[in-house]
């Protein structure tokens, strides 16, 4: 019994040798599946598109900015001329008065913008006011005299002349009377020569009495002439042309801008006085304020004789003032002078600013180049795009299925912040315009939108 029991438990002993080489080679199992694992991901990062290891796992995409490469007309060709002049606006208006006075309100400053008709000014009207409340009150007076000539005499009036004249004629009667009596006598030797004389006189004077109280009775049967009607409505006609001529005068006490645009400068001070007049060193002032629009701007230069010949009506142009230089905006010959300057020997040129903005001020220094008309050739021999977008070699990178692939090209010419790709392109393509700083072909991209 005892020696059974030692044979099972001898049975069911575990051998340590055997158990350590049994642990051993599973771990060494493990291992080479790790360095199988491990040399299968390095073999796909290897062969991966356009990636490395790290290059691949590590790093993100870099965002960069696109543009089509489309093919286009050219516009212009190249710079002929460069000349240097000041840029002006096209319309400078003095503002001044039709009317002479003190400056009550001024309302506007420089720099402030003004629409056309808006108040800018009032002058003192106190004087003319005046004036046209004493016209007003002459016409009124006329109006009474034009409505009495009109009206004719009144019956009283008729009967007053009518009992004149018949006082008259009663006077002629004892006059005549008198003297019928005065020379019967005067044959008998009775009334002297100067008496009779006195009774022929007194009859005179009754005779033409009546008639001036005939007259005078047949006017106030027959009413005014029409010559006094006329003069009375002439009289109220001149005072109605005073009374507006001096209402006109004073709506122009109120001084208003005649365009829009932006006061260029305030040119008197409230208290000061305005005339339409000629105008000395002190006094009064015959303007207040200058207005221009700033929306149409042009480049006022001095070209030689020599190179007159370069330039002609509505020929494109670029401007770039000096005030700032990166800044470069369209523009076309707008007036070419039709006489020179003997003294300088030069021609005046205006050339104007296609879209002008607030970094174009009157009065600065302004750089124009003309250029050269654009030659007749087919839209489909040419693809511009930004300088930005040329890198050295020269080259261009493009956008292919998120890598940016780096493509040889050859340039031309130059425009306007843009370069010409004369070959290496086929027009259509993605060229990255902006986010080339250490990029290198293959590196990953994304687009920004």
């Amino acid at each position: 019994m005892s020696d059974n029991l030692s044979q099972d438990l001898k049975s069911l002993r575990i051998e340590r040798h055997r158990k350590t080489g049994d642990r051993g080679s599973r771990m060494w199992m493990v291992l080479g599946l790790l360095l199988v694992l491990v040399l299968l991901i390095a073999s796909a990062v290897a062969f991966w598109p356009g990636g490395s290891l790290l290059g691949n796992l590590g790093a993100s995409a870099r965002e960069v900015e696109v543009g089509m490469a489309v093919r286009q007309a050219p516009s212009a060709g190249g710079i002929i001329l460069t000349a240097g002049g000041y840029i002006i606006p096209r319309r400078r208006v003095d503002v001044s008065t039709k009317v002479g006075g003190r400056v009550e309100e001024l309302m506007v400053d420089k720099g402030h913008m003004v629409t056309a008709g808006q108040v800018l000014a009032r002058l003192d009207s106190r004087e003319l006011q005046a004036q046209l409340a004493q016209v007003r009150a002459s016409k009124a007076a006329a109006e009474a005299r034009l409505k009495e000539a009109l009206a004719g005499s009144r019956p009283q009036e008729i009967q007053r002349a009518k009992a004149a004249l018949d006082q008259a004629e009663a006077n002629v009667r004892t006059t005549k009377f008198n003297l019928d009596r005065a020379l019967q006598l005067s044959k008998a030797g009775v009334f002297s020569r100067q008496l009779l004389d006195e009774a022929q006189n007194a009859y005179d004077v009754a005779v033409a009495q009546t008639g001036v109280a005939k007259e005078n009775y047949e006017l106030a049967r027959i009413g005014p002439r029409q010559e006094q009607i006329e003069l009375a409505r002439a009289q109220v006609a001149e005072a109605e042309a005073i009374i507006r001529f001096l209402e006109a005068q004073i709506e122009n006490t109120v001084i208003r801008a005649p365009i829009s645009g932006t006061v260029l400068e305030r040119l008197i001070e409230k208290g000061e006085m305005v005339t339409t007049g000629f105008v000395a060193t002190r006094g009064a002032k015959s303007a207040l304020v200058a207005i221009a629009n700033l929306k149409e701007l042009e480049v006022e230069l001095d070209i030689n004789e020599s190179d007159i010949s370069k330039i002609h009506l509505e020929q494109e142009c670029t401007v770039s003032p000096d005030s700032y230089p990166d800044r470069k905006y369209t523009a076309r010959v707008r007036e070419i002078a039709p006489e020179a300057n003997r003294q300088k020997a030069t021609i005046q040129v205006k050339v104007a600013i296609a879209n002008p903005d607030q970094f174009l001020r009157p009065e600065t220094n302004a750089k124009v180049n003309f250029l050269e008309d654009a030659k007749e050739i087919p839209a489909e021999s040419r693809i511009m795009l930004p300088k930005t977008a040329v890198v050295s070699g020269p080259a261009v990178f493009l956008v292919r299925d998120g890598k940016a692939v780096k493509q040889a090209v050859r340039t031309g010419k130059e425009l306007l912040g843009q370069i010409e790709i004369a070959s290496g392109l086929e027009g259509g393509e993605q060229v990255i315009v902006r986010g080339l700083e250490g990029l290198a072909d293959g590196d990953r991209v994304s687009i920004k939108r």
